[in-house]
């Protein structure tokens, strides 16, 4: 499993699991756009909340299985009898706000009718830093645009989506890039 690159410190807090290693090297701090893809990654760092987030890697594909795909229109639709279901399934995170909330976001995509998620989330992208940081500690938790994406997210009834789930976000969509100046991935 070691391959001699360098990477980010916390793209090695799995020991035994590639599954980190790959998500950081391949999908973490890659542009990422379209409804769909952009709405998976707002539930996943909502049900990531208060936990680590290989916990929600590991998870994923049942996560996607149980959530249509992310498919916003499809999740929009689910009802009561779906939040049960979903609360059974061993094979996500079984917390009932957050399986709410993932509804309600659905259903809050849907009633963007000034703009689409893609561009309402990419409007809070600040300019590319010049440099990388040099280590971890100098990543921010949470930026002036984080908070401005959360209150605006929440003003259009979005849920489980606070300042630093927002940065969260804006990390894992390659809104910003905090990979650290020694890793091997370069600056997409």
């Amino acid at each position: 499993m070691s391959d001699s690159r360098i990477r980010c410190p916390w793209a090695l807090d799995a020991p035994g699991s590639t599954l980190y290693r790959d998500y950081h090297d391949f999908e973490w701090g890659t542009e990422l756009h379209g409804r769909d893809a952009l709405f998976e990654r707002i539930c996943l760092e909502a049900f990531q909340s208060g936990l680590s987030w290989i916990t929600v890697l590991r998870k994923r594909d049942a996560f996607r299985s149980a959530f249509a795909g992310f498919d916003v229109d499809a999740v929009a639709a689910f009802g009561p009898d779906d939040v049960e279901r979903l609360l059974g399934d061993a094979g996500i995170v079984r917390n009932r706000a957050k399986i709410e909330a993932a509804i309600g976001n659905a259903r809050a995509v849907l009633a963007l009718t000034d703009t689409d998620l893609d561009s309402l989330l990419w409007s809070f992208a600040p300019a590319p830093r010049r440099r990388r940081v040099a280590t971890v500690d100098e990543v921010p938790a949470i930026t002036a645009e984080s908070t401005a994406m959360a209150r605006e997210l929440k003003r259009r009834g979005f849920r489980f989506m606070g300042p630093t789930t927002a940065y969260a976000l804006m990390q894992a969509t390659g809104m910003v890039d905090d990979h650290i100046a020694d890793c091997w991935v370069p600056r997409r």
